[in-house]
């Protein structure tokens, strides 16, 4: 049945999550209303790279910053320049981290860095975890949120903790910030307060803020000098990366303003989800705009259920289930534009239909 989940969830009109369909309107929509004289970046450099480069830099007050085609080529070498400053080839991050497990041990292979894993996978890393790690450790990761557990946070004291701890004994700390702009409402901070903390911070230009590709890293000057290199050591700098580049600048400027909004929108949604049976969040009341929906149940009869919602009222719930143990499942919703043009009344009939279904397994 994942096929017909998947079909289910491709026919509605109505997706709660994100900003809608990734197709070539993404890139038409940002080049709208561009010059087409203005000129592209060659190989690193040029006014339209180097404008949004130092956009960043300001936005995450740091001295200088750097553009990237992607977040796992900028966030190992990241790490890598942390290595070798230290002369120590260990970096220490939670275990459900991307590096961990989505990059094919990209940091072992490529740099032959070891990682130690902090906390376990049920919780984010806490002052004790530092403080325990073993010793010479370079660079400590530390992802905000953390994904893979629904999006959860740290306080904003334990983050002031560990920067304050990795200072005192000389390891760099590094954000992986691809989602920075998404949990700013929560701690209400602006993003030069949060990456204050950091001695480095990468930022997604295609999560949140929903462009076609591309990340920022910042730093100190040696820092992004060094960084520069290693992207040209990558093949990051290709010949021109404007498309990703513009569009990036582009929905930056549209959605950067609106993250508190999607926040509002995630706990309200949360709710909803909370209140129908055999279904919770994680976390239940959200930290940013994204959180992990857990069905209880058999598989085949959760997915009739959510393809019967779906089909009813054109809503789109979710195209997967992701089974976490016998009979627990759970998909992850990431809120944006789209769940403002859902109807309220079609999103009250999907929430009554899901929750009549629900009902149901009790008998």
């Amino acid at each position: 049945m994942i096929e017909e989940l998947r079909t289910s969830y491709s026919k509605t009109n109505y997706p709660l999550a994100n900003h809608g369909k990734r197709n070539v309107q993404v890139l038409k929509e940002a080049f709208a209303e561009i010059d087409v004289l203005q000129a592209s970046d060659m190989y690193g450099k040029g006014t339209v790279i180097e404008s949004l480069q130092e956009k960043m830099a300001t936005l995450l007050g740091k001295e200088e910053a750097v553009f990237f085609p992607s977040g796992t080529m900028a966030q190992q070498i990241a790490l890598r320049i942390w290595c070798d400053e230290k002369k120590s080839k260990k970096v220490a991050y939670h275990p459900l981290s991307h590096l961990e497990i989505h990059e094919e041990d990209g940091l072992k292979e490529l740099h032959g860095i070891q990682s130690i894993l902090l906390a376990d996978e049920t919780r984010v890393i806490e002052i004790k975890d530092i403080m325990e790690m073993e010793k010479d450790i370079a660079c400590v990761l530390l992802e905000l949120p953390q994904r893979e557990i629904g999006g959860q946070l740290p306080s904003y004291e334990t983050l002031e903790e560990i920067a304050a701890y990795c200072k005192q004994e000389g390891i760099s700390l590094h954000l992986d910030g691809a989602r920075l702009l998404e949990i700013l409402p929560y701690y209400q901070k602006t993003a030069a307060e949060l990456s204050a903390l950091f001695d480095s911070v990468y930022l997604s230009f295609y999560k949140g803020i929903g462009g076609i590709a591309g990340a920022i890293l910042a730093g100190n000057t040696d820092f992004i000098k060094k960084s520069k290199v290693w992207k040209r050591r990558y093949g990051g700098d290709l010949i021109s990366l404007y498309p990703y580049i513009l569009s990036a600048d582009y929905y930056y400027e549209k959605r950067a303003h609106k993250m508190a909004s999607y926040y509002e929108s995630a706990i309200e949604l949360a709710k909803k989800f909370n209140e129908c049976e055999h279904v919770h969040t994680l976390p239940i009341v959200p930290v940013s705009n994204m959180f992990h929906v857990h069905f209880h149940g058999k598989k085949e009869n959760i997915e009739a259920i959510i393809i019967d919602a779906q089909e009813k009222t054109g809503v789109g719930i979710t195209s997967y289930l992701k089974e976490l143990e016998e009979n627990t499942y759970s998909f992850e919703i990431s809120l944006g534009d789209a769940y403002e043009e859902v109807p309220k009344n079609k999103l009250e009939e999907m929430f009554a239909l899901l929750n009549k279904g629900l009902k149901r397994l009790e008998d």
